[in-house]
């Protein structure tokens, strides 16, 4: 059985989890834009994946001079450079300055008894770049409120850049016009951003493409997934076993990028018809997973109800295993019952989105995305624009 494994990378010919050995010509690649690389002289360590349900995660199995490295020099003392936290994702801010070699600026953050939100640095930014880390993830409104205030106060101390470092987009599915008389809220957020005092946007994984265009300012984009096909690289399936699943037709473009990546894996589609919000039907299946290892692909889980039902469909069509993968977490009710109720081999996701200890379930795979941001906040700040063909260069936009 061969297994996957990333090109240039650690697991190009390493020891499966079974103890077998795959020699190069027999292992099934995951083509990655270009081949992660070592670096000796800036050492800056990758964080390994986080496993929920208790399993080591690979990259703790690796001796620690194995870690990967980045090949961009980067100057820790840079005083230039601050980086701010907000309360929606404090773990993956910390995670984020940690792998940089910075602390953490100064900031406090705190609400009246009426709910207005109060923030003032600690610090000065003053002729600083500055990157404020902050989803909009649930409470939607009171996170986003809370980061218009922190660029608010950045502005108003004179920092030299604004980058609002927003790993999960909020109301980034009201995106256009479905029917007469609707908002585009996503347009609107937008504006809110660039009005407050933004810079530019680094975002990770916008719900589709177009949201880049309704800023008036740069967007830098990058994507998960390559940080899910280095997880996918240490599993042991077969590549004739696999195909690749898109849980609706909205998202084809996506999943079939991410099978391209998997060695041309085949891909399959779940038609899907929503009678309403968060109300989905499943209706038919496209492609064949009879006696095949599913990988549902999306780009956020939120109820769970579309992703629960494909995976139902994919069961009665013969496929033997089901994992889903996904890059924001939402997990709104009645999402976790759905999860963990044995539809799924696995559920991996990323850290985009804190989910809380209670949400916790034993089909759960949590994988870090600070290094990746880490690193593109390090190639923003240095102006090297080269750098981000290994995580933009999924084809989906």
């Amino acid at each position: 059985m061969a297994s996957l494994a990333l090109p240039g990378s650690f697991l190009d010919v390493s020891k499966t989890r079974r103890g077998r050995y795959a020699t190069a010509d027999s292992i099934t690649r995951c083509n990655v834009a270009e081949p992660l690389k070592f670096n000796k002289e800036n050492g800056r360590p990758c964080i390994p994946p986080l496993q929920v349900n208790g399993a080591t995660s690979f990259t703790s199995l690796l001796n620690a001079n194995q870690l990967r490295r980045f090949s961009v020099p980067h100057n820790p003392n840079d005083t230039r450079l601050r980086i701010f936290s907000g309360t929606a994702n404090p773990a993956l801010s910390q995670e984020i300055a940690c792998n940089m070699g910075l602390e953490l600026g100064k900031i406090m953050i705190k609400r009246f008894a009426d709910g207005e939100i109060y923030v003032q640095l600690q610090e000065s930014v003053r002729g600083c770049d500055v990157y404020l880390v902050q989803p909009t993830c649930p409470p939607a409104n009171e996170n986003l409120m809370e980061l218009l205030i922190m660029i608010d106060a950045c502005r108003r101390a004179s920092a030299k850049n604004i980058t609002a470092v927003i790993p999960y987009f909020g109301y980034a599915r009201a995106d256009r016009k479905t029917q007469g008389r609707e908002s585009i809220a996503a347009k609107l957020v937008a504006n809110l951003i660039t009005e407050a005092g933004a810079d530019r946007v680094l975002a990770c994984d916008l719900h589709s493409g177009q949201s880049m265009g309704y800023f008036d300012i740069p967007v830098d984009h990058v994507h998960g997934q390559p940080v899910i096909l280095d997880y996918l690289a240490s599993k042991t399936i077969c590549s004739d076993d696999l195909v690749v699943v898109s849980p609706d037709v909205g998202g084809v473009a996506r999943a079939r990028a991410f099978a391209k990546k998997l060695s041309d894996a085949p891909l399959a589609i779940v038609d899907k018809r929503r009678h309403g919000h968060n109300v989905a039907e499943v209706m038919n299946l496209i492609g064949d997973v009879r006696g095949k290892v599913a990988v549902m692909v999306d780009d956020m889980i939120d109820t769970a109800g579309t992703i629960a039902k494909g995976a139902a469909l994919l069961h009665q069509e013969g496929a033997r295993e089901v994992y889903a993968c996904t890059t924001h977490a939402v997990f709104s009710p009645p999402a976790i019952e759905r999860l963990s109720s044995g539809l799924f081999q696995e559920v991996i996701i990323t850290n985009t989105i804190p989910v809380a200890e209670q949400n916790y379930f034993p089909q759960l795979t949590i994988l870090s995305v600070a290094n990746l941001l880490g690193e593109t906040i390090w190639r923003v700040h240095d102006d090297c624009a080269g750098g981000f063909e290994p995580y933009s260069s999924l084809g989906i936009d």
